[in-house]
């Protein structure tokens, strides 16, 4: 993916490591952070380096990954926004970005693959960040 890194964002170590892992043998460079203060940190640095974003949901105290979305699609409204939750599905139609993907835990890695690689060759230079959320 040259330059481009997948911004992963899981609060539970083992699952971070398991998607690192899929995303970089699929050929992905990726950031991992374990917070959502430290997605918006690493997304705040450098937002050109993202080409997209996977978060869990509930990401303990503090920010959720619903939050971290739209606060990385402010500086990139087409941005890719994969999200992943155990519970977090009811909510995505109000509190997702749109244009975004849902994948509910327990998931297999290549769904996370198939979703992101989707999204990625979706994009388009003009397009708007209006609408629903894409199911």
């Amino acid at each position: 993916m040259s330059e481009m890194a997948i911004l992963v964002v899981e609060d539970e170590l083992l699952i971070l490591l398991d998607l690192e892992t899929a995303l970089q043998d699929a050929g992905f460079l990726v950031v991992g952070v374990s917070s959502a203060e430290a997605a918006v940190k690493a997304f705040d640095e450098d937002p050109n380096k993202f080409a997209g974003l996977l978060t869990d949901i509930r990401l303990g105290s503090g920010q959720t990954g619903w939050e971290v979305a739209r606060h990385a699609r402010r500086s990139n409204p087409t941005l890719p926004v994969v999200y992943i939750s155990g519970d977090g599905v009811i909510s995505w139609g109000s509190e997702g970005v749109p244009d975004s993907v849902m994948i509910v835990k327990p998931f297999f890695p290549p769904q996370i693959i198939t979703a992101l690689s989707t999204l990625l060759n979706q994009q388009h230079p003009t397009a708007s960040n209006g609408g629903e959320p894409s199911q």
